[in-house]
């Protein structure tokens, strides 16, 4: 994924480190996702889904600014089109524009993301400083979330086993150098490590704070170049840094010869992926057996793999999502 891309997820996704970052680190989550996501504007109706004629009615999808939530609306347009329903895409630039677009009904399905999602909700239910609500534990967190969305009148559908959330990679010759598979194992080799991610790791729970703490890796500084940016995973590369945020669907990983370590004792929120509707206009029962059909196949290396055909190869969106869904064999 390019910088660009990579920025332009993190301000929409605004799950903890602001801006420049992706995560929303609680309890400050909306804080956070206020400094992230700002900016304005109505819907933004796109291309996408069918040319009309459906006969189960019309159904808007929202889609924030970043290129996996751009695939994802493509997917499920397509999917919608396919179940018999006149689609559209409406494309707005972050959570504080299109989840009250869904809550009014102006829109009608979302792609979000289960950990973050109930942490936004959590916190516009009860305030910034409100108790977290998510985990690493999928299940409760799904449950969690159904209860803050239920009452604004949103129905949570089935969770999938795809997963977009922060993640920390090395080079490969300093994994296999130092026999580092997890990030257990990195806090286990006494390696002092320099961080390349965002100002706002210093103070989030879920990176600098919890890599000292959950794994006692020895972090001598913080080099501030955002999440996952090229600076970032080139300096890392260049062995400057010897530690970068990045995320789960990292697309370009590979370019900079980098991997990920495995958060083995799950530090980081169950931000799986889920369609989200409102429930009065889009709680049918066929959106939810079409939508289904991928969540049910749809993985974190898919996801990887259909941001690169974006980022690194410039496909696009509608394309790509075809291109995935007629070899599941589901268009």
């Amino acid at each position: 994924m390019n910088e660009a891309a990579q920025s332009s997820r993190g301000s929409a996704r605004a799950r903890g480190l602001p801006a420049t970052g992706k995560f929303l680190a609680v309890p400050a989550v909306l804080v956070a996702a206020l400094t992230a996501c700002g900016g304005g504007g109505s819907l933004e109706k796109e291309g996408g889904g069918s040319d009309g004629g459906g006969s189960k009615g019309k159904l808007v999808i929202g889609s924030a600014g970043f290129t996996e939530s751009q695939v994802m609306a493509e997917l499920y347009g397509q999917l919608l089109t396919k179940a018999g329903y006149d689609t559209s895409i409406s494309k707005l630039k972050n959570r504080e524009l299109y989840e009250p677009a869904l809550e009014k009904g102006e829109i009608d399905v979302v792609p979000e993301y289960a950990a973050t999602l109930a942490e936004f909700l959590n916190a516009k239910e009860n305030g910034a400083k409100a108790k977290p609500v998510a985990s690493n534990d999928v299940d409760k967190t799904v449950t969690a979330l159904e209860k803050l969305a239920k009452p604004r009148g949103l129905k949570v559908l089935p969770v999938g086993k795809a997963v977009d959330q922060n993640a920390f990679a090395v080079t490969e010759d300093f994994a296999k150098k130092h026999d580092l598979k997890t990030l257990s194992d990195l806090g286990e080799s006494g390696e002092k490590i320099k961080l390349a991610a965002s100002d706002e790791c210093e103070e989030r729970p879920f990176c600098r704070p919890g890599l000292e703490k959950t794994y006692g890796i020895d972090i001598t500084d913080l080099d501030p170049k955002g999440v996952g940016t090229t600076q970032a995973k080139q300096a890392v590369k260049d062995g400057t840094d010897q530690l970068v945020l990045t995320t789960t669907t990292d697309a370009t990983l590979g370019d900079f010869d980098l991997v990920l370590l495995k958060d083995d004792k799950g530090l980081q929120n169950a931000d799986n992926v889920l369609p989200v509707v409102n429930a009065k206009q889009g709680g049918d029962k066929g959106i939810a057996a079409a939508l289904g059909k991928l969540t049910r196949v749809l993985t974190t290396q898919d996801l990887v793999g259909l941001n690169r055909k974006v980022d690194a190869e410039r496909q696009k969106p509608k394309d790509v999502a075809a291109e995935y869904l007629k070899s599941k064999n589901l268009l």
